[in-house]
């Protein structure tokens, strides 16, 4: 995207919370540290080859919004050490347990970003990503309030963009109206399919799911989730 086309305001598409309660001394000393190992810096440009954000040798690389505690991300980085794996997470006290996790087992194919994910994919080079992952993202239930949800026209273009042909941008939620939501954006949007074969499909966890504590509480409360896989054209 040219800068000049870039929206003025400090945050295009993160409407959350930054803080929640105060981060004990040791998780501020994990995010100092952990900072200096993972966080990618935007102030430069992108290298000519991603795969070189990475210490380890990739050969794929992985896009998460919103990781919340990172079990999720965790998982799927430890289970393949070939793929890079790129979260991101403005929470603060998210991000501290993330970076207290890596402190003690260090992942070289990981890297972290802490501020608007729209700014990451603007950054980001065409066609340089292999899925992405939006998995319980704020529902932003109430109507007024459906402009912020990060399933919209203009983030799909920038998915579109960044993703490879073949590319899977899958999404997880317990909540009907943004799963509803995400199925008819992305069925209108020309660069991403839905897989799903039968009626099952959306109700089953992706392969190697380790859960989340969001999944956990919607089955407690009486939610039935839903996965949903796109696969950019």
């Amino acid at each position: 995207m040219d800068p000049k086309d870039r929206p003025s305001r400090a945050t295009e598409a993160f409407f959350g919370r930054r803080r929640g309660k105060t981060i004990r001394p040791q998780q501020a000393a994990a995010l100092e540290s952990g900072f200096s190992t993972y966080r990618l810096d935007l102030t430069a440009g992108p290298p000519a080859e991603l795969r070189s954000l990475f210490e380890a040798d990739v050969r794929a690389i992985h896009l998460e919004i919103g990781f919340g505690g990172g079990e999720h991300l965790l998982h799927r980085a430890t289970a393949a050490p070939e793929t890079g794996f790129v979260g991101v997470e403005p929470f603060v006290n998210g991000m501290a347990k993330m970076m207290m996790a890596v402190r003690e087992r260090p992942l070289a194919n990981l890297r972290v970003y802490d501020d608007d994910a729209t700014r990451l994919l603007d950054w980001l080079p065409q066609a340089s990503l292999d899925g992405i992952d939006l998995l319980y993202p704020d529902p932003w239930p109430k109507k007024k309030h459906w402009k912020r949800r990060f399933v919209s026209p203009v983030n799909l273009d920038r998915f579109a963009r960044v993703l490879k042909s073949g590319g899977k941008f899958r999404f997880a939620s317990d909540i009907d109206s943004y799963v509803n939501w995400t199925l008819l954006h992305c069925r209108a949007h020309d660069a991403f399919a839905w897989q799903a074969e039968e009626a099952a499909d959306w109700h089953r966890p992706y392969e190697g799911w380790p859960g989340t504590r969001y999944e956990a509480k919607a089955i407690r409360e009486g939610r039935r989730p839903a996965y949903l896989t796109f696969v950019r054209r």
